[in-house]
């Protein structure tokens, strides 16, 4: 189906970027002022756009290819942005390992890595409830800094639009530093014995990681010998920007048509996923995101209805067309084996080209109170490193049992050595999460446990 054919079926089905506000649309705000929020989306309608259409295509070709087998797909980025996180030492540390991770990605998988940043954008959260109660007061709850500020105070908490303005500005520097260090050949990629790789000594495998360093260092200097090109010379590394298209005013105000080009795009970001908690099929985020011609990411847990995500599919992807919906799993290490292969089946018995990626982070939350610490007593979100392996490598196994592909991990990771999550080579305890635990929401990967699951992965896909 041409994209042209598309947007006529589009506008003759009563599709706009507007026609979510019929449908019942959860998790968006209780803006107190409608008219400062109309005045916020006129002003994002007519801000520069984020990225272009033809990244998006990029993009859509490549998740076809990962469907098919001959790409991998990395995801990452911080659980939840905020806008005081907008700084170089942060954007840099995230980028650098993601590239790093891609890297040993492709040493040990023999394949294409696209990388998918979790950013320029991931500043609104969903929440369990939409108040939040401490010592008899309620407030609304933290949305993200995208709806409002985590202090708990009224004026904090109080939903503001012109937050949404914000937002894009955050998220344009984030993307405009980003592109300056991709473009710039950032963090000399091709010395991997630079790479800070002390935890190396804490882990059983570390004769087998030194040699993947050395094997991805000589492969590297090979090519730079062979073409006679610095590897820090060769700008174009693709890079694409993810979040959860949450809220719906700010998706819709940078929604446009572009010239010479059919259909509408969000450009926003490149790519938009749905939530588990806004994936009715019935739903305002699944008539929204089925208008726009980005492809269209969908998390799958433990709570979704089989027949539901596939009517989702159905109404997102009508014509069955590759690269354009994408599933992300996330049923936990636990309850993995037990719920993913009926979901995994019910969708292959449609025929449909959808691509397959493990969130292993969101179904594996616990929570603890470190003993030691400027956290000390206070209870904490984690997840434990050994949960978040085991549910990847069972995913693995379960899509080849059912004939299908896992073709890409989703991960919530920084570049920064925070005490978030626990295990790994070091082994983090419980005990030490209060240490640096700095996260505004979820627990994150720190940069060690985060290069040391590329590592155990890129094993697998080796072997």
């Amino acid at each position: 189906m041409t994209a042209e054919h598309a947007a006529r079926t589009f506008a003759t089905d009563g599709w706009s970027p507007q026609s979510w506000r019929s449908f019942p649309t959860l998790q968006q705000p209780e803006w107190p002022d409608r008219a400062v929020l109309a005045a916020a989306r006129t002003e994002l309608s007519r801000l520069p756009p984020l990225v272009t259409s033809f990244e998006i295509d990029a993009l859509r070709a490549q998740l076809a290819e990962a469907a098919a087998g001959q790409r991998f797909i990395l995801q990452g980025g911080d659980c939840a942005e905020t806008f005081d996180g907008c700084d170089s030492a942060s954007i840099a540390a995230r980028l650098k390992i993601l590239l790093q991770m891609s890297l040993v990605l492709v040493q040990g998988g023999k394949r294409r890595v696209t990388r998918i940043g979790r950013f320029a954008g991931q500043y609104a959260k969903p929440r369990s409830s939409d108040g939040e109660t401490r010592e008899g007061v309620t407030l609304p709850a933290y949305r993200g800094d995208l709806v409002n500020g985590p202090a708990f105070d009224a004026a904090s908490r109080a939903p503001d639009p012109r937050r949404l303005v914000r937002g894009h500005e955050r998220a344009a520097l984030t993307l405009n530093f980003t592109r300056s260090l991709i473009d710039g050949g950032f963090a000399d990629l091709h010395h991997p014995e630079y790479w800070d790789l002390e935890f190396v000594r804490h882990s059983p495998l570390a004769a087998e990681y030194q040699r993947m360093v050395d094997q991805i260092g000589d492969s590297l200097r090979f090519m730079e010998t062979l073409v006679g090109v610095n590897v820090a010379q060769v700008h174009r590394v693709d890079f694409f920007t993810s979040h959860e298209g949450l809220v719906l005013d700010y998706e819709e105000a940078q929604t446009r048509q572009v010239p010479h080009r059919a259909g509408w795009w969000d450009l926003s970001t490149h790519f938009p996923w749905i939530g588990v908690r806004t994936a009715a099929p019935g739903g305002g985020h699944v008539e929204f995101f089925r208008g726009i011609e980005n492809p269209v990411g969908i998390k799958v847990g433990p709570s979704t209805d089989a027949s539901d995500l596939v009517h989702a599919i159905e109404r997102i992807d009508p014509w069955g067309t590759p690269g354009r919906v994408t599933l992300i799993t996330r049923f936990g290490a636990r309850d993995v084996a037990r719920l993913l292969p009926p979901v995994v089946e019910r969708v292959r018995a449609t025929g449909r080209p959808v691509l397959w990626i493990c969130d292993p982070m969101h179904g594996n939350t616990e929570t603890v109170v470190p003993q030691s610490g400027p956290g000390t007593g206070v209870a904490v979100k984690t997840r434990k490193f050994g949960h978040v392996l085991a549910e990847v490598e069972q995913a693995f196994e379960i899509h080849a049992a059912c004939g299908t592909r896992l073709g890409g991990i989703h991960v919530e990771l920084t570049g920064e050595n925070v005490t978030e999550c626990t295990g790994g080579a070091r082994g983090l305890s419980d005990g030490q999460l209060g240490e640096a635990y700095r996260s505004a929401v979820d627990p994150r990967l720190n940069y060690e446990q985060s290069l040391e699951l590329a590592m155990l992965i890129a094993r697998r896909m080796k072997g």
